[in-house]
């Protein structure tokens, strides 16, 4: 079983995202159509992203709170260009907590144990999404293509609403971030 891995960035407003992202689905490659099952992560975002793809597909979406991003609520919300320094030096310590954040290797093994969890517990027989924020991408596609933790694999900072494809047995990222409204390798 493979599964893509749809993420996307926090952006000006939900509604703007929703229909912008609502307007590329009949631009996705086949891979959408493909779909037997949806998970995301319990944040709003994902949420929205999920429901996008399931009304389109007429499929439910399964919220998995382990599918969130790392746990930054030791500094609460952090002005843009703090924030970026922070999510910079979370990437390049993985061992470390930066100012109180949940480590990256943590993250990253909570994130791959979800993932493992919602494709072996689902019984749907054919390609599943998970959908989350791009540091959770970012954290597994590292896992999954055996590189060190590095913001160097981070999605392309081009809006939002990119995927990956990638399997678990045995663990293979079978390509990099891509935008979602382009067509699947």
């Amino acid at each position: 079983m493979w599964c893509r891995l749809a993420c996307t960035r926090c952006a000006v407003s939900l509604a703007a995202v929703e229909a912008q992202e609502a307007k590329k689905l009949p631009r996705v490659g086949i891979w959408v159509r493909e779909l037997t099952a949806i998970y995301c992560s319990t944040e709003e975002k994902a949420i929205v992203g999920a429901r996008i793809l399931a009304e389109h597909l007429s499929l439910d979406f399964v919220p998995v709170a382990e599918l969130g991003e790392n746990d930054r609520s030791a500094t609460g919300f952090l002005p843009p260009h703090e924030f970026e320094q922070l999510a910079d030096a979370f990437f390049a310590q993985p061992h470390a907590s930066v100012r109180g954040w949940e480590r990256a290797v943590d993250a990253q093994s909570r994130i791959v144990r979800a993932v493992e969890q919602a494709m072996t517990g689902d019984a749907t027989s054919g390609p599943i999404a998970i959908v989350s924020h791009g540091a959770v991408g970012t954290l597994l596609y590292c896992h999954l293509a055996g590189k060190q933790i590095d913001r160097r694999w981070d999605q392309p900072s081009n809006g939002g609403g990119n995927f990956f494809r990638f399997a678990l047995e045995p663990a293979e990222a079978y390509s990099w971030w891509q935008p979602m409204d382009e067509p699947a390798i």
